[in-house]
Parts: C-alpha cells; structure tokens; sequence
C-alpha cells in the first residue's frame, strides 16, 4: 500500500494531522485564499473591460456568468467530492486507493467535458431562451456564452487538477499557476478590448486562450509526476469501491451549485422588472462583493481537505479545532472586508460606471443602492462558509445543499417577488433581497452547526473508549 507513496506525499500527510491547528490552516488555506480572491479580480478586470465596450455588455455578461456558472457546477462539484474522497484516503494512508481515484477523477472528467460540449455549444440559443434570458442580452451574448463553453471544458478539467493538487497541499503552486493564467488573461483581454476595440466575444477568446494554457501546461508536466497523486492509465476504475463514495458527495454539491447559479438567474431575470442596466448593477454588486466572499471560498476548499485527512486519520478533536479557527478567521475577513467596501464603494462604482470615457451617473447610483444593502452579509457568509468546510469535511454534502438552496429558494426568490408585488422600492430590492438571504443563511448555518458538533463529540468519545 505504501509503494506508491512519495517521501513529499507521507510527510505532508504527517504535517496535516499533527502540527498546529492553525498553523496548517495559514498554510494550506492562506495560498487558495489568495487564489481566490486573484480569481475575483479575473472577473472583476473582465467587467470592467465589458464596461469600455458598453454597458449593455456588462448586463449581458452579468447575466451569462451565472449560467455558465450553472454548467461549472458540473465539473467543480465532482472536483469537490473527488477531493474529500482523496484526501479522506490519503488520511487513512491508503495510497493505493489515491492513485484509483485520482486517476478515475481525471478521466470521469474528460468525458463529462466532451458531454457538455457536444450539447450546449450547438444549441446554445434555445438553451438561453430555455432560461429565460432577455433577447437583447441573447443578440450580445451568444458568441460569448459559445466561447465560453469551450472555456468550461478546459477548465473542468484544471478544476479537477487544482483540487488534486490542493490535497497533497501544493497551494503555493496553485497559486503561481493562477497568476500565470490571469496574466496572460488580463493581458490579452487588453490588447483585444483597448488597443483593437473589439467586442465582449474576444474577452471570451482570452479567456479560452488563459485556460488552455494551464491545460497544455498540466498535460506536459503530469507524465513525470511521482507518488500517490499521479495519474496512471492502469489506476482507472469504475468499480463502486472506487467511484461510489466519489459520486455521493459529487452529486449534492454539484445540485446545490447548479441549483444555486439557478437561483441567480432567476433573481437576474427578475431585477430585469427594473431595467436591463438593474442586470448588470447587480452582478457588479455581486462581483464587489466576491472581493471579500471569494477569501471565504478559498479557506472552505482548503479547510475542507484538512477536515477529511484529519477525519480519515481519525483526528476528531482536531478537526474541531481547524474549525473553530476557520470560523474566526473567516468573521475577521468579513469585518475587514465590510470596513474596506464602505469607504471605497462610491469609487468601486464609479469604475464600472464608465463606458469608453463616458460615465453614467446612474447606473453608477444603481451599484452603490444595491451594494450598501449586499455589504451587511459579509460576516454571516463567512460563518456559513466554516460551516460548510466542516459538513464537507465529514461528508455531509446533502445538508451543504440544503444551506446553499434555502440561501436562494428561500431566502431569496420569494423576498424579490414579494418586494416587487408588495412594496414600491426600486433596483434597492435587489440589494435588501441580497442582505436577507445572506444573513438568513449565515444564521442556518449556526442552527444546524449545533447537532453536527454532538456528532462528532459522540464519534470522538466512541473511538476514544
């Protein structure tokens, strides 16, 4: 079991379960976050240059991002579940089962990606019909949601290599590998927008260059790869030992993601009750937003792996107390964060606001209307984000679903619809609609942290007896 196990693989699997709680957090966390957060100014810098071209294209990309981001659900929920699995086997020190899934994940993967190409890209205007999307933003955007679906099939599969990577705990290489790609992104993205003036289709383009760079980089490097993690022909199996516990925990949280960017289309399809520009104000809300959530989102995928290697070694107490870290460390985020956009909010807006040197004072007022309402969920999502780390860590993937569905179909939908029927606010409703099902969540969560902290104490006292 242990012949395939690299010296790097077993020492890191030592670190994860026996040095300081949150000294492996800052170091295993610290990097994704910051990779994150990187991710966040990638969209950001992509709005922005959509903002040049005009501000229709800022609501035509607001509105497509979410539902491309409902077709990423696909790959990253099985990157997600494939990645507690590993890391919950890489715990138990079962390195042969980390070559199998490891090796099983990449090619699941592959084929999923042929999948959702050979579908959407053909198809791609009845499919945003499908969804509701409104027909001047379709006629922007279609050539845009075709590239970048080309773009999602690439990065299904670097999703895939970074969670892998991210459980045998190369966060600073994610990281170098991220600003590698946001370099040639943002680059190229200015060049095409800038210096050519071509449209938002070609921010598209840069992004499917971006992507298939890491892709080329990931295929020439992982021939001479070593240890547990690497991928072999032979190591395949789709047998139930090998893929069903994968595919458990894959399939809820790539639900509770699809489901979520749903819901973000629905809500998208409902602001346009106030104007198309309502669209676009509110994905530049949420994208200011993501400046803050986006660090939360990083610690959840690294704490998450840290949970299930610890969990898998048998380290209950300890994953206690990478919990509890997690928790404070993501309230803090969130308090600076709320303190940082509350100061820099009229400027944030104000970016967005200009279009080829023209600024639209309304539009602008629109950003900063809806934000000042969304900013107030920061420190609830960071708590709901810890507890999702832990669910995950254990495996609890139905309740994470749960959180994340009720954050838009109960907390969300219903609160627009009823401040658009009931009362007679403006675009704000989409911000106070945003502040409720922020905060709302963030408040489950602790309701259903209550039980899952019994669970594991009575799991701690059972081994320990």
């Amino acid at each position: 079991m242990g012949k395939i196990a690299s010296a790097k693989d077993e020492s890191f699997r030592e670190y994860v379960i026996t040095a300081s709680p949150l000294k492996v957090l800052f170091t295993v966390c610290g990097p994704l976050a910051l990779y994150q957060a990187m991710q966040q100014i990638f969209k950001i810098m992509d709005t922005l240059m959509a903002a040049h071209v005009s501000a229709g294209a800022v609501s035509a990309i607001s509105s497509l991002t979410q539902i491309t981001s409902m077709v990423t659900a696909l790959g990253s929920g099985l990157a997600v579940g494939g990645c507690i699995r590993i890391s919950e086997s890489y715990g138990q020190g079962d390195y042969e089962m980390v070559q199998r899934r490891t090796s099983t994940l990449y090619a699941g993967t592959v084929i999923l990606s042929l999948v959702v190409a050979g579908i959407l890209i053909p198809f791609a205007t009845p499919f945003l019909k499908l969804l509701k999307t409104p027909a001047e933003l379709i006629e922007v955007g279609v050539g845009y949601f075709r590239v970048e679906i080309l773009s999602l099939v690439l990065s299904f599969f670097n999703t895939v290599y970074v969670a892998i990577e991210r459980s045998r705990g190369h966060a600073r290489k994610i990281l170098n590998l991220n600003l590698a790609v946001v370099v040639i992104k943002l680059g190229l993205s200015a060049v095409f927008v800038y210096v050519f003036q071509w449209g938002v289709i070609m921010i598209s383009v840069a992004s499917l260059i971006s992507h298939g760079a890491l892709t080329a980089y990931v295929l020439l490097t992982m021939p001479g790869d070593e240890g547990a993690f690497r991928f072999t022909f032979s190591a395949i199996r789709f047998d139930g030992k090998t893929v069903a516990p994968v595919l458990k925990l894959s399939y809820p949280v790539a639900a509770e993601k699809m489901l979520f960017a749903a819901g973000k289309v629905m809500v998208n399809a409902m602001s346009a009750f106030y104007g198309a520009l309502t669209v676009g104000a509110l994905g530049i809300s949420n994208n200011i937003g993501g400046l803050t959530t986006n660090w939360h989102s990083g610690m959840l995928d690294g704490a998450s792996s840290l949970i299930s290697q610890n969990r898998g070694a048998g380290k209950y107490r300890r994953t206690e107390k990478i919990f509890w870290w997690l928790m404070a460390v993501n309230v803090g985020i969130g308090v600076i964060g709320w303190i940082s956009v509350a100061f820099s909010l009229p400027w944030l807006a104000e970016l967005f606001a200009k279009s080829k040197n023209q600024f639209d004072p309304l539009f602008c007022d629109m950003i900063i209307q809806i934000h000042r309402y969304e900013m107030l969920g920061y420190v609830t999502l960071g708590i709901n984000s810890a507890v999702n780390a832990l669910l995950l860590g254990y495996g609890y993937a139905k309740l994470t679903m749960i959180l994340n569905v009720a954050r838009v179909f109960v907390f969300r939908v219903p609160v627009l619809w009823g401040l658009q029927r009931f009362t007679a606010m403006g675009p704000e409703a989409a911000g106070v609609t945003m502040m409720v099902s922020n905060v709302a969540t963030g408040l489950l969560s602790l309701v259903v942290l209550v039980p899952i902290l019994h669970r594991i104490k009575r799991q701690e006292e059972k081994e320990s007896a």
